[in-house]
């Protein structure tokens, strides 16, 4: 399996993400699989419904039109 290294992670994350392994249980590299694991599967599950309702629609948005959208939803 692949090794991944993560540098000059702040020390306030560090003790955010081993608070959070010790209330599951886990161990802190546990604890970071698990987030990074559910970040990717709920991207993955967000962009599927947004291919499948593309799907359903008659009509696609155009290039421009998704960009607007996401400049819109943009602080």
């Amino acid at each position: 399996m692949p090794t991944l290294t993560i540098r000059n992670v702040p020390p306030k994350v560090v003790a955010a993400l081993k608070a959070q392994a010790k209330q599951h249980h886990r161990s802190m590299e546990q604890e970071v699989r698990a987030l990074l694991e559910g970040f990717v599967s709920d991207r993955a599950s967000v962009l599927a419904q947004v291919r499948e309702s593309w799907e359903r629609q008659s009509r696609r948005p155009d290039a421009a039109e998704v960009q607007a959208w996401l400049d819109a939803s943009r602080p």
